[in-house]
């Protein structure tokens, strides 16, 4: 079908408006790539740099320098790698038994779980709980308070109760038994919402700082949220570490900002690669569950 000219009008400025809004969002992140990018001396002899005529890795040197911040970076990965299977494996499991007619005491953790969406004991109680767990400064302290979501739950929960029921029984009569009916049907199927649910589970765990704080008193075992944090200090009060002062000694000390800037792209970097992957199971699994009839 052939378009008038007052679509074709009406679709150029949709698009442009569109396309608007997207430089707005993207432009902020460019600046901070090229800010972290531009060499400290230019830095601080301008007050807006746009594009640097001379570009220096110096603050991503400084970042990159320290054993602690390598391990940290393995403390993370472990956290996001590890914790994201564990939550999504719990989060799915329990779902799908809460979905479930048969399931014995179903009201009774359905309440339980809902009084934890509307009742938070906050710090002091959680810390008190972690320390008589035995869990203090270990990275299962990082993982085990927040190896799931109520509203996760609910949302999966709500996704398994739509499923037709013809898909177990079917798997029953073929020899599943329940634990085969979850891993080799259920799972597989819910694909979408576990891509979505997941991507929420690492980003929260790769961001994971105030758990740390708490937590860990081991410089070996913190997040790199909090040695970042920490690198950030030092850089701000013009202390520096032991093992980089040689590094300051023979350079500049660096702007606080340059640095803040690297930090925020090395903690972006990771997620911004993994959810071009995820991104179209991310689409479908965004409304998993929000939706019943």
């Amino acid at each position: 079908m052939k378009r008038s000219l007052g679509y074709k009008i009406t679709d150029g400025a949709i698009y442009t408006v569109l396309g608007l809004i997207g430089l707005i969002t993207l432009l902020p992140f460019l600046y901070v790539v090229i800010i972290s990018f531009t060499d400290p001396t230019e830095y601080l002899s301008k007050s807006l740099i746009l594009w640097p005529e001379k570009w220096s890795i110096s603050s991503y040197k400084y970042i990159l320098s320290t054993k602690m911040f390598v391990r940290s970076l393995g403390v993370s990965a472990f956290l996001a790698v590890v914790g994201t299977i564990l939550s999504v494996m719990i989060t799915s499991a329990l779902a799908y038994s809460l979905s479930r007619k048969q399931f014995f005491g179903k009201k009774f953790f359905l309440v339980a779980i809902l009084m934890t969406m509307l009742f938070n004991p906050g710090m002091i109680p959680n810390f008190m709980l972690v320390d008589s767990l035995g869990l203090m400064n270990t990275v299962w302290s990082l993982i085990l308070p927040a190896i799931t979501s109520a509203w996760y739950v609910f949302l999966m929960k709500n996704f398994y109760q739509e499923l037709p029921e013809e898909l177990e029984e079917a798997a029953k009569i073929d020899g599943c038994n329940d634990i085969g009916v979850f891993f080799k049907i259920m799972l597989p199927i819910s694909l979408p919402a576990i891509a979505a649910f997941g991507l929420f589970f690492a980003v929260g765990f790769w961001n994971t700082y105030f758990s740390g704080v708490l937590y860990i008193n081991s410089d070996e075992l913190r997040p790199m949220q909090v040695v970042l944090q920490m690198m950030l200090i030092q850089a701000s009060t013009n202390v520096a570490d032991p093992s980089v002062a040689s590094m300051l000694q023979s350079e500049q000390m660096l702007p606080p900002e340059t640095i803040k800037m690297a930090a925020v792209v090395v903690a972006s970097l990771p997620i911004i690669c993994v959810y071009p992957f995820l991104q179209k199971y991310f689409v479908k699994g965004m409304l998993v569950g929000s939706v019943k009839g």
